[in-house]
């Protein structure tokens, strides 16, 4: 295969990574790279396959993408799936494009998520560190403003420590709740002209503010986002929930094995459960297959999911020893045991 000399640059990747990656999809295929010539070598099914996924990253390269290694996971495996369908028009356009780069859904969990926040009212953004879960979400509020769609955005976040006391820090509340506040801070400067984001702030079109706020508010003609919503409370997921006005869409993010919340249940695993069916409410549930980070930041939350299971199953059977030592010589053993024997009629 020959490819020009920019569009080969950028199939390599960096420390020639995504080329790795194509072979690591294709572990029967060699590819070996000579100049502005690409040779696959292997058997004849393997090898058309792998020339068949460097067409298609070739594709997304001339159309300006910045590809990184999970578009290439995500193009073999939709490959693999149905040869005739071309990933680069399953995942969709750009939502937007910014500082000469566009966003856009990277995985197939990810497509689905940008679609449920197209069609339904309120979505839930369930999953891993790194799945784009708030990214996404604040790109489409911008998507949405930049439209006229809405008249404002609204990006709020439990006020919560990760681990670490924050309350002791000097200055106004305001300044005491920046650092909370500050990743969404950074996602909008990303997106958008950081000299205007301070004017929008001003005039209130958009706003970033600690979840507390939110209470006795009606929020009509606005797209509101929660972060990291596994660190509320039920009765504030309820509250912020019911905050819903007319022309207004919510997107809520969070992640069920991340929460810091001192005691109690996590509002996000509950409402999982009470809204699970709703219209117009989507829950949509990423893995680490949609992890945009680095690879290993997936391969952790493989390992961390698993060790997790582990130690469920470990206090479950502890759990069942110590009832079954409890209930001492001559106890019926099992529930059914229990049950009063029925006489003879």
């Amino acid at each position: 295969m020959h490819v020009d000399g920019i569009a080969m640059v950028r199939l390599l990747g960096a420390q020639d990574r995504l080329l790795a990656t194509i072979e690591k999809e294709h572990p029967g295929v060699s590819v070996h790279v000579r100049g502005n010539e690409i040779t696959l070598s292997g058997e004849a099914a393997s090898v058309e396959a792998a020339r068949l996924l460097i067409e298609e990253l070739l594709v997304m390269i001339r159309s300006g993408r910045d590809l990184a290694e999970s578009e290439v996971s995500t193009s073999a495996r939709m490959l693999g799936e149905d040869s005739t369908t071309s990933p680069s028009e399953r995942l969709g356009p750009a939502i937007l494009a910014s500082r000469g780069r566009s966003i856009r859904p990277k995985t197939i969990g990810q497509k689905h998520y940008v679609d449920a926040i197209d069609t339904d009212t309120i979505v839930f953004g369930i999953g891993p560190a790194g799945t784009g879960k708030t990214y996404l979400a604040m790109a489409k509020a911008v998507q949405a403003l930049q439209r006229k769609e809405v008249d404002r955005i609204i990006l709020t976040r439990p006020a919560v420590e990760a681990g670490e006391r924050l309350g002791f820090l000097p200055g106004s509340l305001t300044e005491k709740i920046d650092p909370y506040l500050r990743p969404l801070y950074d996602a909008l400067n990303e997106m958008m002209d950081p000299e205007l984001v301070p004017k929008l702030l001003a005039a209130g079109t958009i706003e970033v503010a600690p979840l507390a706020y939110m209470r006795g508010r009606t929020l009509n003609s606005s797209f509101v986002v929660l972060d990291e919503a596994q660190n509320t409370t039920p009765e504030q997921m309820k509250m912020f929930l019911t905050r819903l006005g007319f022309g207004s869409k919510m997107v809520v993010t969070g992640d069920i094995t991340q929460i810091d919340l001192p005691a109690g249940s996590s509002g996000l695993r509950l409402v999982s459960r009470v809204l699970e069916g709703v219209d117009e409410i989507a829950f949509v549930r990423l893995t680490s297959d949609d992890v945009v980070r680095h690879s290993l930041v997936g391969r952790i939350v493989d390992a961390w999911t698993e060790y997790d299971a582990q130690k469920q199953a470990l206090r479950y059977e502890t759990e069942q020893a110590h009832e079954f030592a409890n209930r001492g010589p001559g106890r019926p053993s099992t529930p059914r045991d229990r049950l009063p024997k029925r006489r003879p009629s």
